[in-house]
C-alpha cells in the first residue's frame, strides 16, 4: 500500500469506521449496563468492536503463550504499553475477562469513556496516589472466578527506544490479594500507529503471554523484587522467581 493509497484509507474508511463502531457498541454497552449487565456488554460488544477496529486497520495478529492461561484463574495482568492500539489487541485477542486501570483523562473522550466506565473499568487520578490506590482497592472484590485487572505499569504510552521504569501499584495490589501476576509482551504495534500520531500503516503485532509469577508468601517489602522481575520479563531479560523468605529454624 503506498503512502498516498494508505493516507486515503486511514481518513476514508479507517477513521470513520473506528468512530461510527465506537459510537454504536458503546451506546450498547452503555444501554446494557443500565439494566444491569456491564460484564455482558464488556464481554461481547466490547470485544467486537475491539477485532473489528484491528481488522479495519490492517492489523495482523499472532497470540503466543495461551497455554499460560489458567480457566477461572484471576490474575494480575501486566504489559508493557507502546501504542493505541495495545487496546485493542488485548481485548480483542486476550481470552479472558479483565478491568482495566485507566487514566481520568480517557472518561472524556465521547462515548468511548462512558462506555468503559459503564463495564466497570478503574478510572484513576494519577496526580493523586492517594485517590488511585483507594479506586483499585475498592475494585478489588471483583477479581474473582477468572476476572483479572489488567495494568500498564509504565503508567504511559512510550516511544521507541524509550524504557520507563515500573510502577509499583500492580505488584503491591498482587501481594496484598495473593494473586499471581500474568506478565505480557506486545510488539509490532508502535510500527502500525507510533505514539502521539496518526501516521497508521498495516502490519503484524504479536502478543505474548509469559509465565504467571506467584505471589504466594510475598510480602509487602517484596515488592520492589517482584515489580523487577516482572520488568526484566517484559523486556526480555528473565530475573530468577521472587521467592518468599525460608523461615527461620533459630529458636
Amino acid at each position: 500500500m503506498t503512502n498516498v493509497t494508505r493516507g486515503f484509507y486511514k481518513w476514508l474508511i479507517a477513521l470513520p469506521c473506528f468512530g461510527l463502531s465506537t459510537l454504536i457498541f458503546g451506546i450498547g454497552i452503555i444501554v446494557l449496563a443500565l439494566l444491569g449487565y456491564g460484564d455482558l456488554g464488556s464481554r461481547t460488544l466490547a470485544v467486537a468492536w475491539a477485532k473489528l477496529n484491528s481488522r479495519v486497520l490492517g492489523m495482523t495478529v499472532t497470540i503466543e503463550g495461551l497455554k499460560h492461561l489458567r480457566p477461572k484463574q484471576s490474575y494480575v495482568i501486566t504489559a508493557n504499553h507502546i501504542s493505541a492500539l495495545d487496546i485493542l489487541l488485548i481485548y480483542g485477542y486476550l481470552p479472558t475477562e479483565l478491568k482495566w486501570v485507566m487514566k481520568k483523562e480517557l472518561r472524556r473522550v465521547p462515548i468511548l469513556g462512558a462506555a468503559c466506565q459503564a463495564m466497570g473499568h478503574i478510572i484513576i487520578d494519577r496526580s493523586n496516589a492517594t485517590s488511585a490506590v483507594e479506586s483499585i482497592q475498592h475494585a478489588a472484590h471483583k477479581l474473582v472466578n477468572g476476572m483479572c485487572i489488567l495494568f500498564f505499569p509504565e503508567g504511559t504510552r512510550t516511544k521507541p527506544g524509550n524504557l520507563v521504569p515500573f510502577k509499583k501499584g500492580a505488584f503491591r495490589l498482587a501481594i496484598d490479594l495473593s494473586l499471581p501476576v500474568l506478565p505480557m509482551t506486545i510488539e509490532g504495534t508502535e510500527r502500525l500507529l507510533p505514539t502521539e500520531t496518526l501516521n497508521w500503516r498495516p502490519g503484524a503485532v504479536t502478543l505474548r503471554i509469559h509465565p504467571e509469577i506467584s505471589t504466594l508468601g510475598l510480602s509487602s517489602n517484596q515488592v520492589d523484587a517482584l515489580c523487577n522481575q516482572v520488568e526484566a520479563v517484559t523486556r526480555g531479560n528473565p530475573l530468577p522467581q521472587t521467592e518468599a523468605p525460608t523461615p527461620s529454624l533459630e529458636t
